[in-house]
């Protein structure tokens, strides 16, 4: 690949098992599993499995077991499977994901998939496809939902995908490149990226705690085609990086991560967003969306791509039309600096603030994952079988904070960060 590659394999492998799940001793961890976006690790991805395999095993893992993937299996299955045949889904992904979620074992989504893989298949088909995938990891989503284990979504390149991200250069430098550049975003190229992402942690945690301790009760967007106003129930708390699962063991879901989010009140949300970045789900790709609400609700939505595929997500539920986390991100982070879109929203939504469609998550309102469903929805929380984030901020967005008498603070300007922690 390039020279130093496999110790910055390693040592991103060390990251994810260290930082990201923070695995403990006899857990044991399922890699690949079945969430509601992801059905198992690429096969493309095997060298970066087994590091994290050695990686967990040396953590103290009792036992390390993989669900696997081949896009272009499922690329074939658009090409000749009966069309009628889009709704069915392979129930034993979630359910051997659930099971690992119900003993408090780990659990790792690699996530990565080409773009470009089904653009040119029947939109119709790719929506429902995504559409029965959704309704089939309500289980894991469940799980999630309730912190019940320490999880992680990462994402390692693959050809398909870098050939995408740096379709400007000659093919046989596109994964190298695309290599060097997650190295970077994931700190793995720092001296010891440990130290590195523990400093980094510490800082969203003081965010989260400020934000956290403001109780806004509303945040309003103001950018380029965006004019929104999202409330926020009272109660909710923020969140970054450092999460707990039930039984209060830290661990950090995303790698990497920019974000510190909440939940939205899911009645409460008025106005027009519109996209900044393509949003990829399933196999289909939307570009240059815009969504508007009235009272939480989705009344219209238009994409210039992607249209079908997007009303096909809205159409999931009813929850899948109004919002379930609303997140923060500067413009500086890392990932927007690189100049490059992912096409990928693990990696496209840590670069820009975003809204996430669908169901929000009980741990980010105080006492939501011990409350029946029907209060954390009284109090604003949605429930849906969907949660799909797409971006919205830009250099160009301002937020501001509504405190309950009324009064504003600024919160970020010009898409960076209005306050100091």
């Amino acid at each position: 690949m390039f020279n130093g590659f496999e110790e910055l394999l390693e040592k991103y492998a060390e990251v994810t098992i260290k930082i990201g799940l923070n695995l403990q001793p006899n857990q044991r961890l399922l890699i690949g599993s079945s969430s509601t976006r992801e059905g198992g690790a690429p096969i493309e991805a095997a060298q970066f499995v087994r590091a994290v395999t050695r990686q967990a095993y040396k953590a103290g893992a009792r036992y390390v077991d993989t669900i696997w993937k081949d896009e272009q299996i499922d690329r074939i299955r658009f090409e000749y499977a009966p069309r009628d045949s889009f709704d069915e889904y392979p129930t034993w992904k979630p359910a051997v994901t659930a099971e690992y979620g119900k003993r408090g074992d780990a659990i790792m989504s690699v996530y990565a998939s080409s773009p470009e893989l089904l653009s040119d298949q029947d939109p119709e088909l790719v929506s429902r496809a995504a559409r029965a995938g959704v309704q089939y990891g309500q289980q894991v989503l469940g799980l999630i939902d309730k912190s019940a284990m320490n999880w992680l979504v990462v994402s390692p390149p693959i050809q398909g995908w870098a050939d995408k991200v740096f379709s400007d250069l000659p093919a046989e430098e596109r994964l190298a490149e695309m290599w060097k550049l997650v190295f970077k975003i994931c700190r793995v190229d720092q001296p010891d990226p440990i130290e590195a992402w523990r400093n980094h942690i510490a800082n969203l945690v003081k965010r989260k705690e400020y934000l956290t301790a403001k109780q806004y009760t509303a945040l309003h967007y103001i950018g380029p085609n965006t004019d929104l106003e999202i409330g926020l129930p009272e109660g909710h708390i923020w969140h970054g990086a450092a999460m707990n699962t039930l039984a209060g063991l830290p661990f950090t879901a995303n790698i990497p991560t920019e974000e510190v989010f909440t939940l939205p009140h899911s009645q409460r949300v008025n106005g027009v967003v519109t996209s900044t970045r393509p949003l990829f789900f399933s196999g289909g790709l939307m570009e240059d969306f815009s969504l508007t609400f009235e009272d939480g609700y989705v009344v219209k939505a238009t994409a210039k791509r992607g249209e079908k595929i997007l009303a096909g997500l809205l159409d999931v539920d009813e929850g899948a039309r109004r919002l379930g986390e609303v997140a923060l991100v500067p413009n500086s982070s890392p990932i927007s600096q690189s100049g490059r879109l992912f096409y990928n929203t693990l990696y496209d939504e840590n670069a820009s603030c975003h809204v996430a469609l669908g169901n929000a998550y009980r741990f980010t309102l105080e006492n939501g994952a011990q409350m029946p469903e029907e209060e954390f929805v009284a109090r604003g929380g949605n429930k849906s079988a969907l949660h799909v984030d797409f971006m919205i901020g830009s250099g160009q967005l301002d937020i501001d904070g509504i405190l309950a008498n009324g009064d504003r603070e600024p919160v970020f300007r010009q898409g960076e960060w209005a306050f100091d922690v």
